[in-house]
């Protein structure tokens, strides 16, 4: 019996969150793309709210996909790179979330759904960084590609009014940010490269792979994703009702100008240990609270193509 194996046309899984509302054919979009590619018929899983994306992810591999496309926001990402990582197949990305920020950290136009299946199907790969978190309590090991945090930060993410956030997108999380603004302090102690660089006060510990978060604001200014490197931001408003003037303008001086209302380092691991729990986030997702990770870099772990 002949192997036709060989000739056969290559199929690209697309693992897909229904719950995105969006204004157009997604099923045919992708359906046209692979026909005038000559890629053969998609194979098409759909995330739940109890697997959003790693099962799909596995899925896809033992169907033999040679290419999986994540088309959703930034938790479906993170769910299909938590599978994918570390092995030879590429992530493709079709952004249909609220932040799309991995896509928009990579240069995509968002709003490009053709382009970003023309590219996902026959464009250039590249590899990325991603990073490990491994958390204590409870434990729990999961990675992450944009950004993640523990206090402040986090707190807007499960404070975001989902309603909302579907009406206005991003300028959501400005509204929990602004009704989060006021509250305690909490002791973080922050080990880079197992060495201790910081224990005070402070409101949000910020580890990023990538520099830019909602609206375009670069929070990490010298965050590379492909350097090696994670950066970290510690943010320590100061007392009084302007405490949080010197947060936005340590962000935008840079951290160059010497206020500890904003702090920033790099290295290889971060290891966060607070004094009491709080909220954490990964990539944009509320993940619960906890007082202490360890998160590490994976460099390259990841294969892209766009």
């Amino acid at each position: 019996m002949t192997d036709n194996s060989s000739t056969s046309p290559k199929r690209a899984a697309i693992i897909v969150n229904p719950a995105k509302p969006v204004d157009f054919d997604v099923r045919g979009l992708v359906a046209k793309h692979c026909v005038e590619n000559g890629w053969g018929e998609p194979i098409w899983l759909e995330t739940t709210k109890e697997d959003p994306g790693v099962g799909q992810a596995k899925e896809a591999l033992a169907q033999g996909a040679d290419l999986v496309i994540a088309a959703g926001g930034d938790g479906t990402v993170r769910c299909v790179a938590e599978v994918l990582s570390g092995g030879d197949i590429p992530m493709g990305l079709l952004p249909l979330g609220t932040g799309n920020l991995l896509a928009r950290n990579l240069g995509m136009d968002v709003t490009d759904y053709d382009g970003a299946m023309a590219g996902a199907l026959t464009g250039a790969e590249r590899k990325i960084d991603v990073v490990r978190a491994k958390r204590s309590d409870p434990d729990q090991d999961q990675l992450f590609l944009v950004m993640a945090g523990m206090g402040y930060d986090a707190t807007i993410m499960g404070d975001t009014n989902e309603d909302l956030k579907d009406k206005v997108g991003w300028l959501a999380y400005v509204d929990a940010g602004i009704r989060n603004l006021p509250g305690k302090p909490v002791k973080a102690t922050v080990a880079i490269d197992g060495k201790d660089v910081l224990h005070r006060g402070v409101r949000s510990v910020m580890v990023g792979n990538c520099g830019k978060v909602q609206g375009g604001l670069e929070i990490f200014p010298d965050a590379k994703i492909d350097d090696g490197l994670l950066d970290i931001a510690v943010l320590a408003p100061h007392h009084g009702k302007l405490g949080w003037l010197s947060v936005l303008a340590g962000i935008i001086g840079k951290g160059r100008n010497r206020d500890t209302a904003v702090e920033y380092f790099q290295g290889k691991t971060v290891e966060i240990t607070l004094e009491h729990k709080d909220d954490y986030q990964l990539d944009g997702d509320h993940e619960g609270e906890g007082k202490h990770v360890l998160m590490s870099i994976e460099p390259g772990a990841l294969t892209l193509r766009m």
